[in-house]
């Protein structure tokens, strides 16, 4: 049994096909924390409706190593094997990397190594511009240089001709839940 951690800012949409294939026995994990630096977040009222403890952790007036610490003791206290990133808005510092390191993975909204670096809606704009015929999403360990990490899984899906930046974004959503279902899947811990 893998027991995970969540960083979110965001919706945490990645976070409902993770939940409902434990809940349903296909997958061997435990969602034991999610942790967000947007008292807002709408993850952290997925995790009141799944019954998963929560906390907010304000990294407002903090060094980033202080927050980062805050975050990695609440992880720790749960005895969480891996930490999954799902729409966490800011950048770990290379301490919380390397205390984590192996045990850390992010999905970006494109098929990397293109578009490396972009955030959320941005990516997106960027797959458009080149008129690639092709993205989707990739699962990857995180390390101390952003988006460049092993890459773990990759899902894609078709770039039509009348695609916007937010039928993009629905299609890559849609991925992103499969591609950390697979990942997790395939995380053997480092003991």
């Amino acid at each position: 049994m893998i027991r995970l951690g969540v960083l979110g800012s965001t919706k945490g949409t990645d976070l409902v096909p993770i939940v409902d294939a434990i809940q349903k026995g296909e997958l061997g994990a435990s969602v034991e924390v999610i942790i967000s630096n947007n008292k807002d977040a709408l993850i952290l009222e997925k995790a009141k409706k799944y019954n998963i403890d929560h906390f907010f952790i304000d990294h407002r007036d903090k060094a980033r190593e202080s927050f980062d610490k805050e975050i990695s003791d609440r992880l720790k206290g749960k005895e969480v094997d891996l930490v999954l990133l799902i729409g966490f808005m800011r950048i770990l510092s290379r301490g919380f990397v390397s205390a984590w390191e192996g045990k850390i993975v992010n999905v970006h909204p494109s098929l990397l190594p293109k578009h490396a670096g972009g955030m959320n809606e941005s990516v997106h704009q960027q797959v458009l511009d080149a008129k690639d015929k092709e993205t989707g999403c990739t699962v990857h360990l995180v390390t101390t240089r952003v988006d460049e990490g092993p890459i773990l899984v990759q899902k894609k899906c078709v770039v039509d001709p009348e695609d916007t930046v937010g039928s993009l974004k629905n299609k890559v959503q849609r991925l992103e839940g499969e591609a950390f279902i697979e990942a997790i899947r395939g995380w053997k811990k480092n003991e």
